[in-house]
């Protein structure tokens, strides 16, 4: 340490009269120091106020030059340091050292500005300040093309110090997607692959970039995806091919990268990977199926790509995400669910799928998991089956399958996601299907969940779809005994309330069921109209002038259909109907004046 006091006193001097030999040796002695105990040698040489002569000493003509920029390079390398360095004023005299034509001199400058770019808000500003990115971009760009050993040290070099500069920094990231990096950084790709460490270097850059929304348009406009799935079935080790899965997931959330993907085969090399590890139990094993079989759902996310896949039910992808479904894995049969519900975005595929016994498959998956319970796969299956069920010809095809039966045995569940799929799946078996909405809506059991699902206040999705249920039964069976269930099991006050959505359709379908419970058996549900303030509710709807014409319509069928009772009648004559259905006559809309004057009629009989 006595040495490195000397050799920094010495420095102090000799950076004054700027002896060659003298500041040589001093520089010497430094870096011996710094590779022997870097932390150390940097608190002393900041305690010593050596930065701030390093300026003069980053002289471009000077030999020393490189030697001062490698100290600047591994003082860096300390968090406590970078803040100094800048302040010391060392980035202006660094980046006017990127314009040298010594190959030693900018390797050696693009380590220092990349140390104290790194987590350094104030090695990034001042970076930024001096155009210094812009320079290294632009070194980049002529450079790629060569493939000579120590050129390809100093592309290393530069892609981490861009990668620094702009790591988690949106505006800096976007700065560098502006210069055009991109292109450049995929055209390096696939001349240098053989390189692993620039490889590695540039996967990191655009690891960075794919999370800015703005690059993955300059990124569709590349050969990116060929060069990663060329990449991707070189590596052999898991942390390789991990770093090209973290690239890959980011760019396949865009639609037409999806679809350069599936093109490039990147699905064929995520069935292997698949099929390689699904009977590993080694950690990386399951880390390598879970982010394989993600991937390969993202990519199915893609109108086009999923389309592509599909291959109008025959493609070889399609019947290997079917095989995966019976598996003994929780994580394939996660991803061949979600695969299918990806799949069935479009009728003819639902039909098709369902046609080919699909839903047998999934059933017995949900089967497995009443009593071993993966929320994941529960939800996945009910997805899958609640797109399969909206082309009206599955509907009954489904329902003889004993979908219903097999929905309702997670009526249990706890778990909201599972609840809100399980009522989508159901609303969507039984819309048109008056038998089957029957035997539902007289099931007490149902009813009661759904009643206490209306009032699940902290989960919204849950509660509109028991609401939505609810009317569905009552609207598609337009039968007497479900009314009374949906009477007795206390349903009315929610559908009165339903009436009130901000939604337009979801208003509409209440009170379409609740006409029909006015309808069908006014007198047991005459309580709970008044209990509801129903009448109050349909006044308001009359009133506003923002109800769409068919809420209109239908609360003045409902209107007339409630003034079959005396408490409600008398409750329509307090609220002086009279005068806003009088009103509703000059509506642009036929239907609703048309209503409104059939209403107008009836009020004034009866009154």
């Amino acid at each position: 340490m006595d040495n490195l006091n000397e050799a920094l006193e010495k420095l102090k001097l000799a950076s004054t009269d700027s002896a060659t030999d003298s500041v040589e040796s001093c520089l010497d002695c430094l870096l011996k120091a710094l590779a022997n105990n870097n932390t150390e040698a940097s608190m002393k040489i900041q305690e010593m106020g050596v930065l701030p002569l390093l300026p003069t000493l980053l002289n471009p003509q000077s030999s020393c030059t490189p030697k001062v920029a490698n100290i600047i390079a591994e003082v860096a390398k300390n968090e406590f340091m970078r803040s100094p360095c800048v302040e010391a004023g060392l980035i202006p005299p660094l980046i006017q050292l990127l314009n040298s034509p010594d190959q030693e001199v900018l390797l050696q400058t693009g380590r220092a500005l990349g140390n104290i770019c790194y987590d350094s808000h104030e090695g990034r500003s001042a970076v930024d300040l001096a155009g210094g990115a812009q320079i290294v971009a632009e070194h980049i760009k002529s450079l790629y093309q060569n493939t000579e050993p120590e050129n390809e040290k100093l592309l290393t070099v530069f892609c981490g110090m861009l990668m620094n500069y702009s790591n988690d920094n949106d505006s800096l990231q976007a700065q560098l997607i502006s210069m055009g990096v991109i292109p450049t950084l995929v055209k390096l790709l696939g001349i240098h692959s053989h390189n692993t460490a620039l490889t590695e270097m540039c996967l990191i850059a655009f690891g960075n970039l794919a999370e800015l929304e703005s690059s993955k348009e300059q990124f569709a406009s590349t050969n990116i995806a060929e060069e990663l799935v060329r990449l991707f079935q070189k590596q052999t080790e898991h942390e390789k091919k991990e770093m090209v899965f973290e690239v890959l997931a980011p760019l396949a959330e865009n639609d037409v990268i999806k679809l350069q993907l599936v093109e490039a085969g990147l699905v064929e090399c995520l069935l292997e990977v698949v099929a390689q590890t699904v009977d590993g139990d080694r950690e990386e094993d399951i880390a390598q199926l879970k982010t394989a079989s993600d991937l390969m759902v993202l990519l199915l996310l893609g109108d086009e790509s999923m389309q592509k896949l599909f291959e109008g039910g025959k493609g070889s992808v399609f019947q290997r995400v079917l095989s995966w479904i019976p598996s003994h894995n929780h994580q394939l049969q996660l991803a061949g669910a979600l695969a299918i519900a990806n799949f069935a975005r479009n009728d003819g595929n639902c039909i098709h799928m369902v046609d080919t016994g699909i839903v047998q498959k999934l059933l017995e998956l949900l089967d497995r998991h009443v009593e071993e319970g993966n929320v994941t796969v529960q939800h996945a299956a009910l997805s899958a089956l609640r797109n399969l069920a909206i082309p009206v010809v599955n509907k009954s095809k489904m329902l003889s399958a004993g979908v219903a039966d097999v929905v309702l045995k997670f009526l249990q569940s706890e778990m909201p996601p599972v609840q809100f799929k399980l009522l989508g799946t159901l609303r969507m078996l039984i819309d048109t299907q008056a038998e089957a909405a029957d035997q539902l809506g007289t099931n007490g059991k149902l009813v009661e969940r759904l009643v206490e699902w209306c009032e699940a206040k902290d989960h919204a999705g849950v509660m509109g779809e028991s609401n939505r249920l609810l009317s569905a039964l009552i609207r598609h069976s337009k039968s007497k005994e479900v009314v009374r269930t949906v009477i007795q099991g206390g349903g009315v006050k929610h559908l009165v309330t339903m009436a009130t959505s901000e939604h337009m359709i979801m208003q509409n379908e209440a009170l379409v069921a609740l006409g029909l419970i006015a309808a069908l058996d006014l007198v047991a549900a005459e309580k709970d109209f008044v209990g509801a303030s129903l009448v109050s509710v349909l006044h308001k709807l009359l009133s506003d002038e923002r109800s769409a014409p068919e809420i209109k319509y239908n609360s003045m069928i409902l209107i007339c259909a409630v003034m079959g009772s005396e408490p409600l009648h008398k409750e329509v004559q307090t609220l002086a109907f009279i005068d806003v259905v009088s009103k509703l006559r000059a509506h642009e809309n036929k239907t609703v004046s048309h209503q409104a004057s059939l209403t107008e009629q009836r009020l004034t009989a009866q009154s």
